[in-house]
Parts: C-alpha cells; sequence; structure tokens
C-alpha cells in the first residue's frame, strides 16, 4: 500500500529551476517522441546533435524513439525532414507539475520502476 501522506524534512521551493533530469524531459514531453509520438523505447535526442557543437540543456534535449533517433542520426531535424512536435523549452516547476497531472490516477510510467523498491503492477 502506499502512504497517502507525505512529510518532508525541509522545505521545497517551488519557484526553484526543475533539475535537469530524464525523467523530467520525459514528463515535460508527454512521455511521447517528439518526431512520431511513440511511447516506448525512449531516449533523448539532441536537436543540434553533439558532433556539430549541441550541448545538453532544456532546449536541445527532446524525447525521441530509438527507431526515430537513429533515423535523426547526427542531421539536425530540418536536415532529417523530421519536423518535432513541440520545440524543446526550459519548463517551470509549476510546468511539470501540471503535465504531470495530465496522467490518470495510479498511472505509472515504465521509467518510475528503476526508482521504486516495492512491486507495483503497471495499468495497461
Amino acid at each position: 500500500m502506499l502512504p497517502s501522506v507525505i512529510a518532508l524534512k525541509n522545505y521545497v521551493d517551488q519557484d526553484r529551476q526543475p533539475a535537469f533530469t530524464r525523467f523530467n524531459v520525459f514528463l515535460r514531453d508527454g512521455f511521447a517522441c517528439q518526431y512520431c509520438n511513440a511511447t516506448t523505447e525512449l531516449t533523448f535526442d539532441h536537436v543540434i546533435p553533439r558532433s556539430r557543437g549541441g550541448r545538453t540543456t532544456w532546449e536541445n534535449i527532446v524525447a525521441a524513439c530509438g527507431p526515430c533517433n537513429l533515423k535523426k542520426g547526427g542531421r539536425t531535424p530540418q536536415q532529417a525532414g523530421m519536423p518535432m512536435r513541440r520545440a524543446p523549452h526550459r519548463p517551470s516547476a509549476w510546468q511539470l507539475q501540471e503535465f504531470g497531472r495530465r496522467f490518470p490516477p495510479h498511472y505509472l510510467h515504465q521509467s518510475w520502476l528503476d526508482y521504486l523498491y516495492w512491486d507495483i503492477e503497471l495499468e495497461p
């Protein structure tokens, strides 16, 4: 059984910038590939490839499925003919909370399983 209330030992300021993490990027992008909208095999994709000086930042990383990431390769989306659904951006903490509320109750994305120590059955 999951706790209904979690007590924090320290106050967490809600105006802070959210951490740049794989989960937060996937949350910002709705756990969907920004090229084809697939929801499986998600990876990071550098919009401007690292080989061309692209950096690992909110503004240059999108969620992409493995096949799209391989297809795009070391090219920009324009060069690969792969338009993005949304341009990458740095979300606020409030925006990430709103994105999190879009998921139905008891929804658990596959990426959370690495961080949970109890057995949870995923909903279909």
